[in-house]
């Protein structure tokens, strides 16, 4: 009786209640995680006897998070009605005495049934939508695995549309994408990694990968990473690909993110590995370069001729959304002979009576459309698309009217935000819109000079920039021919027999 008295003062103390070991005594254990959750208006507390022996058991779970169905059918019935009726001729049961492993393998009629031998263990577990189950006689705490999750149904990703290939995207439940993975086909390589991540707030991380393509030193400096991590909680993928990429400084992401199954195991069939989180749609691929944000799975889908003429006219178009406003700055400002007399003429022309220079001019626009966007994005959907549209319509025609800007600069405009529309990555998309400020100032200031100039360093930096140590513009550097057949243009899947060695180091050749 004493020791009891002395078991329950140390639960008294919440620092240490929850690094308790479980004891076995009923009403001490059940105190323990009273005293850890109790305060909790959404977690309940059920005690019940277990079927006419008069042995004390409670089960603990989340409202909202446990599935009520299951554990009433499964649980509740097992232990309160079934167990009566089928065992109470065992000898142990009668003696009232039981066992954890008589509970597991002849009672409970659930598949996942896991152990617990700390408070703090089995408060996460709770937390997270697992029941617990309690009996008197037992040390050890049972927990079952009842979490129901919500997540909506598998649509096809708003962020990244196709007109030909799967409508199938990730969701935000972590269990429903890794078997959109699995379903992609029987590849008993295809492996699945399970992290915890979150100091305060943990949530569940996966990293997948095909165990025959994957560089063993890839996966492993991935997982390296991955526990690093020291951040109190991680809602969304974005906070580990910050985390994780080389060059936080640069602005091109070394991660790529997407909503979409297919592009995911292309990834992985090419030795990279994916990293997906519970709770998000988008997974990270790694290591990435910057071809494959020009990319589409489409491009794979069609014929090799239509994409390869597509996939070069996308190229095409990145360039102009880079450097089309700083190519108009210095041919205005600093080269006119360069631009043909007829041309030069109507434009000097359509700039008569504009206050401005050309880095104003072309600033005001940029910056119109940039703002015009960014509310598209936040308006709701049936006005969004019609309100940047009517806004970048009506804002140009004032501006052309009032004098601020010359016909010539808002066809410039138009022209480039088209083109970085043509960009199928967002955050590639984002990439160019900053560059393209930058490009602008160096051409205001030295002309087509500056413009080379900044081109130099852009392609300097590219170069010294690695994704979980590849580099970022791979084929070009390291150059091999073979690779290329996959870069700017799309050769015929007959021709393209090998794997990128920069990626993939065990297997060079494809399989058949």
């Amino acid at each position: 009786m004493k020791q009891q008295e002395n078991e329950k003062n140390k639960t008294l103390d919440p620092a240490r209640s929850s690094l308790e070991h479980f004891t076995g005594i009923f009403a001490l254990d059940l105190e323990l995680v009273r005293n850890e959750i109790g305060h909790n208006s959404d977690v309940r507390f059920r005690e019940f006897y277990m079927g006419g022996t008069g042995i004390s058991a409670a089960i603990i779970f989340v409202d909202g998070l446990s599935d009520k169905e299951l554990i009433d059918k499964h649980i509740m019935k097992s232990l309160m009605a079934s167990f009566f009726e089928k065992h109470n001729q065992d000898p142990s049961i009668v003696q009232g005495v039981i066992t954890k492993e008589f509970i597991k393998n002849q009672v409970l009629t659930i598949s996942e049934v896991t152990e617990a031998h700390l408070v703090h263990d089995l408060v996460s577990k709770i937390l997270t939508g697992s029941t617990a189950l309690l009996i008197d006689g037992v040390q050890n705490v049972l927990i079952l695995g009842t979490t129901k999750g919500k997540s909506r149904n598998n649509e096809e990703p708003s962020s990244e549309p196709l007109v030909r290939g799967p409508r199938l995207g990730f969701t935000e439940s972590l269990s429903d994408n890794t078997a959109l993975l699995r379903q992609h086909g029987d590849n008993s390589n295809l492996s699945i990694i399970k992290f915890q991540v979150g100091e305060r707030s943990k949530k569940e991380l996966v990293i997948a990968y095909i165990k025959d393509m994957a560089d063993p030193a890839l996966v492993e400096e991935v997982q390296e990473r991955i526990r690093k991590i020291n951040i109190d909680d991680v809602p969304e993928s974005g906070y580990v690909e910050q985390l994780i990429e080389d060059n936080y400084l640069s602005p091109f992401t070394q991660v790529q993110n997407t909503e979409r199954p297919d592009r995911v195991y292309s990834a992985l069939m090419e030795g990279r590995v994916a990293i997906l989180l519970d709770g998000t749609p988008f997974a990270l691929i790694v290591p990435v370069s910057l071809s494959m944000m020009l990319h589409s799975p489409e491009d794979y889908y069609d014929r090799w001729l239509p994409s390869f003429l597509i996939r070069l006219l996308r190229y095409f178009a990145a360039l102009i959304s880079l450097f089309g406003p700083s190519l108009y700055i210095s041919f205005v400002s600093f080269h006119q002979g360069l631009i043909p007399t007829k041309l030069a003429l109507s434009i000097m022309g359509t700039r008569e009576g504009v206050p401005f220079p050309a880095i104003i001019e072309a600033l005001i626009m940029e910056v119109a459309i940039e703002i015009l966007r960014e509310g598209g994005l936040r308006l709701p959907k049936p006005i969004g698309p019609a309100m940047g549209i009517v806004g970048g319509l009506v804002i140009g025609e004032a501006a052309v009217q009032a004098g601020i800007v010359s016909p010539i600069m808002v066809i410039v405009v138009a022209l480039t935000a088209i083109s970085s529309f043509a960009v199928p990555q967002y955050s590639a998309g984002i990439t160019f819109r900053m560059l393209r400020f930058v490009a602008m100032f160096f051409a205001a200031v030295y002309g087509l000079y500056g413009v080379v100039l900044f081109f130099l360093f852009l392609c300097s930096h590219l170069v010294r920039l690695k994704s979980f140590g590849v580099p970022f513009i791979t084929p070009v550097v390291p150059y091999r021919l073979s690779d290329w057949k996959d870069f700017m243009i799309r050769m015929p899947l007959l021709k393209m027999r090998r794997f990128r060695k920069a990626i993939h180091k065990k297997d060079s050749i494809r399989k058949g």
